[in-house]
């Protein structure tokens, strides 16, 4: 019988626990007014979004391929990590197109024995995307 009222009680107290949260309003801190020694850029030029909206195409290109079998950001696993190819080449035009043909058609010995698998199936506009994020994890 006391179960049956201490069932509701300890449910709700369960309840009112979870839910409760709490208001962190008056620990917020106001970062407007920071007192920086930089110069402030002006990117009144720049088409907001643009930077983000390519490397994420590129990201996106490259979760749906088989690249990550082979490759990472971060660490060597059978080819090179990104950010080793974005040290070693500049984006430029000739190195884009360059890595573009590699992807495509494959390769070895830029990187040691192990050569670079083709991928005929991936389009030049694709490739390039995928080369652009990669190129921009400096």
């Amino acid at each position: 019988m006391r179960m049956r009222y201490l069932a509701p009680f300890v449910l709700s107290a369960f309840f009112l626990a979870s839910c409760g949260g709490s208001d962190n309003s008056s620990e917020k801190k106001d970062t407007s007014t920071s007192s920086s020694s930089e110069a402030p850029v002006d990117n009144s030029m720049v088409n907001k979004g643009a930077a983000e909206a390519a490397a994420s195409k590129g990201a996106g290109l490259i979760a749906q391929s088989d690249c990550l079998t082979c490759h990472k950001v971060d660490t060597k696993v059978v080819g090179p990590a990104y950010k080793e190819v974005a040290a070693k080449y500049e984006a430029t035009d000739a190195n884009i197109d360059m890595l573009v043909d590699k992807i495509i058609s494959g390769g070895s010995g830029h990187w040691g024995e192990v050569p670079m698998q083709a991928h005929p199936n991936v389009s030049k506009d694709d490739a390039k995307e995928m080369v652009k994020y990669i190129l921009a994890l400096k």
